[in-house]
């Protein structure tokens, strides 16, 4: 994959191939999860919500395995009987989490692109057309990863108190609507990089795991 197809792309599944060995767990976690979270409006079972939650919170590692083990069984019993793709996104999500470590690459890849297929199959039942949930999964991808073919290493003289607070609210809270105010606090710190300032300031879509608060706070 060239920077360029990286940039256009507007379906996940090259991405992730382009991705494989070079992303973190937690990335692809929180990816999966955002997957299931463009859905949130469609997902009536209460057990299947959880189940996302718990999925995000163990990423970060705010919550144990064995809770979500007991999220994903909770799941497992309404999939038994149900072919819902919601159902089957949000299983799948928590099926992700609890994969680890890269002997379980295959089943855990399998889960990962479930969550995101299904979702994607969801949105289609509505729309009649899977292409533009495809390409929404594609910018969160780039949300979450930014640009792999030019990373950018944080200079310690950006880590104002304002920053890093703001940085960890935005994380903690899911406030993607104070990126702009962070841009304009890293600025003020002296960070001049386009390429931070810009997605700050960007409409794009901004998820947990975001590649910029995640810079700024030292995750992977």
């Amino acid at each position: 994959m060239t920077e360029q197809e990286w940039e256009t792309a507007t379906t996940p599944k090259p991405m992730l191939e382009f991705l494989r060995g070079k992303a973190s767990d937690r990335k692809l976690r929180l990816f999966a999860v955002a997957c299931c979270r463009r859905i949130w409006g469609w997902i009536a079972h209460e057990e299947c919500r959880q189940a996302i939650l718990v999925s995000e919170q163990y990423a970060d590692g705010e919550t144990t395995l064995q809770e979500c083990d007991a999220a994903g069984d909770a799941v497992s019993l309404i999939s038994d009987t149900s072919t819902d793709f919601v159902v089957v996104a949000s299983s799948c999500a928590v099926g992700w989490a609890t994969s680890t470590g890269p002997e379980e690459w295959d089943a855990a890849t399998w889960s990962l692109l479930s969550a995101m297929e299904s979702a994607a199959y969801h949105a289609a039942l509505v729309h009649e057309d899977q292409s533009p949930e495809q390409a929404e999964q594609a910018d969160c991808l780039r949300d979450i990863f930014g640009n792999p073919f030019r990373p950018v290493v944080v200079d310690p003289v950006w880590l104002t108190f304002t920053v890093v607070a703001l940085a960890k609210g935005i994380d903690s809270d899911r406030a993607s609507d104070r990126m702009p105010i962070l841009a304009d606090a890293l600025q003020d710190a002296g960070c001049n990089n386009a390429d931070i300032l810009h997605h700050c300031r960007s409409e794009e879509p901004h998820v947990r795991g975001c590649w910029v608060v995640d810079l700024l706070l030292g995750k992977e």
